[in-house]
């Protein structure tokens, strides 16, 4: 799926987008960027003055990846790697340049597979919900992106460069699921 087979050229023009996480941003950034939005890599460190100091008081959206923190550890280890970051990261961003001006949130959440994975999602979701009620006064839209089995890159940087644009400016406090097939009784 190609963000700019789908958006319009020039979307994205003179939005700064910080990407964290950690990983390769490669496939996040480079949909952004067509689409005219300026990326910075944030790092992937839980020290909370170096996440504060590395962000730009500009950015006008984060993309958080909690995909690459949950992947390089196990269990309950790579639960809690994943959400100590996604909290130092939005934190930061927030602190920096979300409030109170407002701003875009996504968090990407792991594909599913297991009781940490499925932790990890939920936390997601329920901290885009939280967020949403607790930053909407400062116009903030928090969201959580969660990506199914066999989701790729492209449909998570094709949804994430929608959700930067001005059409997510209508998305707040909801879980995005990507390829997930749900389950009726």
């Amino acid at each position: 799926m190609d963000a700019t087979a789908l958006l319009r050229p020039h979307l994205l023009d003179g939005t700064l987008v910080a990407l964290g996480g950690g990983g390769s941003h490669d496939a996040l950034a480079a949909p952004l960027t067509a689409l005219g939005a300026r990326t910075a890599a944030l790092p992937a460190t839980p020290d909370e003055d170096a996440m504060a100091a590395a962000v730009d008081p500009a950015t006008d959206v984060l993309v958080h990846d909690l995909r690459p923190a949950f992947a390089a550890a196990q269990g309950d280890d790579a639960l809690r790697a994943a959400l100590d970051l996604a909290w130092v990261t939005v934190r930061a961003v927030a602190n920096a340049a979300l409030l109170p001006g407002g701003g875009k949130l996504a968090l990407i959440a792991p594909p599913p597979g297991g009781t940490a994975a499925a932790g990890v999602r939920a936390a997601a979701e329920n901290l885009a919900r939280t967020l949403s009620i607790e930053w909407a006064r400062h116009g903030v839209t928090p969201v959580a992106i969660t990506p199914g089995s066999d989701t790729d890159d492209a449909q998570l940087a094709a949804l994430a460069a929608f959700l930067a644009s001005p059409a997510g400016d209508y998305w707040s406090g909801c879980r995005l699921a990507l390829g997930e097939v749900a389950l009726t009784a």
